[in-house]
């Protein structure tokens, strides 16, 4: 291929012809994909469409292997924020056509199904709520100005759509933060159910028993921020109460979806709003949020900085609610979210009295270079910021209780990470709990009775140092 002999990665190839294949290069920085013919036969290649970000290309196209094609092969379908949106292009095979399809300032958040008998791109979106999801459709052709809602727009919610590879039928489930999941067939493009008594509308049914309010934060800069708050049982507002904040804050997922079950936490061995905690969580930008390319990139070269002070703003927030008890008040997270809770409890120890760290990315020279050089650059251009977005820096500020887990076998965020936070707060004579899991993974759940001695241990560390109930 073009360019750099070995400083670039090939992201997805395929057949293109009898004797060429067309494939997807990224330079190592990830701000420059080319898309190239490759003749198999004597090795030359040519590039026919590129584009360049300041921050980073985004792999977001939805065929990860290869390429949506349509018109025999003529065109085809790819995913790209070029314009500032992730939004659906036809691009020919010469590249020299480009055609935006879904016009306007919205994301769309994946393509699922291609309707070229009938001229149509199905696409999950939701132009007006990012928390949500909804189907929508537009012409492969490009003449259609806004997309057409194909979910009942009554079902406020998230709905996840698996299509026939006729776009005929579908099937389509649903939930929301207090509807449990409900799933029914489809036919397309109507959206009727197939059997109206076992319709979605028929038998979906919401969770009265819950409490939980979205509200809307702001970033120290004015940025605005989704949230909500998990208020337990029998919740008294004239009363005090614990909080504890799930956190993860890194682009690989976000934490604030109305769907069913994410609000509840699940380490918690018991019933967590029985005992009386509220629970929250704050998405910051960096996250894969659909509020625009702008949001998402806010984090270059700076993540552990940007997602770091905007989850801390808008725990501040949180904790000036009127029911909050500030004096007990935890966080918690795993994997990203883990180093997420580092910094906080190590940065903004008027905050949180307790935390508590699983897997976590402790220095970002020790994580996966493809993931950390997208959003970070090259360590060796950028020492200032790899510094800064580290949370073994800032170990020597421990003031609260820290639990810090992880498996000794851990094959994402390796071991050595531990180690190197360990070393570093032992230097500063900075007293915690480790609880090391042997040969364990990321997942940490490998091992009889591995899940059951984690949620031990987390719940009796929170209860002693976050106690439970209102006061």
């Amino acid at each position: 291929p073009e360019g750099d002999p070995s400083l670039h990665y090939i992201t997805r190839m395929e057949w293109s012809g009898p004797n060429e294949i067309i494939l997807q290069q990224l330079n190592r920085k990830q701000q420059e994909s080319k898309l190239m013919y490759c003749n198999v036969q004597d090795g030359n290649a040519r590039t026919f469409w590129a584009e360049s970000d300041d921050a980073w290309v985004d792999l977001n196209t939805d065929n990860p292997v290869g390429w949506n094609w349509v018109n025999k092969g003529q065109d085809f379908l790819w995913v790209s924020e070029k314009d500032g949106w992730r939004s659906i292009y036809k691009i020919s095979r010469d590249g020299k056509n480009t055609t935006l399809l879904t016009k306007g300032d919205y994301d769309i958040a994946e393509i699922k199904s291609i309707d070229e008998a009938n001229n149509f791109v199905y696409f999950t979106a939701s132009p007006d709520n990012p928390l949500q999801r909804y189907l929508y459709r537009v012409k492969i052709n490009g003449t259609q100005n806004s997309p057409e809602l194909i979910t009942l727009p009554s079902q406020k919610g998230t709905h996840k759509y698996d299509i026939s590879p006729t776009s005929k039928m579908a099937g389509h489930s649903f939930s929301s933060h207090n509807t449990p999941p409900v799933m029914e067939w489809i036919t397309l493009p109507d959206g009727r159910p197939v059997n109206n008594a076992k319709s979605i509308a028929k038998i979906l049914k919401t969770n009265d028993n819950l409490n939980i309010e979205y509200i809307k934060l702001k970033a120290d800069d004015g940025t605005e921020l989704d949230a909500w708050v998990n208020k337990p049982k029998n919740f008294d507002p004239s009363k005090k109460y614990p909080v504890v904040f799930y956190v993860y804050g890194e682009p690989g997922a976000s934490t604030v979806n109305d769907s069913y079950g994410e609000h509840n936490n699940f380490l918690y061995g018991g019933d967590i709003r029985e005992d009386g905690y509220v629970q929250a969580s704050v998405d910051c930008r960096g996250t894969p949020v659909l509020k625009g390319a702008k949001w998402r990139k806010a984090i270059y070269a700076k993540n552990g900085q940007v997602n770091i002070t905007d989850i801390a703003a808008g725990a501040k927030q949180i904790l000036d609610l009127p029911y909050i008890d500030k004096s007990r008040a935890a966080m918690w997270g795993w994997s990203g979210g883990g180093a997420t809770t580092l910094h906080i409890l190590f940065r903004y120890p008027e905050l949180f009295q307790t935390g508590i760290s699983i897997a976590a990315i402790t220095d970002l020279h020790n994580y996966d270079n493809i993931y950390t050089e997208r959003y970070m650059g090259l360590p060796q251009e950028n020492k200032e910021a790899y510094e800064k977005g580290s949370a073994i820096n800032y170990a020597k500020d421990l003031k609260g209780n820290l639990l810090f887990i992880h498996g000794t076998g851990d094959d994402n965020v390796h071991y050595s990470n531990a180690e190197m936070l360990l070393n570093e707060l032992i230097s500063y004579n900075k007293q915690f709990t480790f609880m090391p899991y042997p040969n364990r993974t990321h997942s940490l759940s490998e091992g009889k009775g591995t899940f059951k001695h984690l949620s031990t241990t987390y719940t009796n560390y929170l209860r002693k140092h976050c106690p439970p109930g209102a006061r």
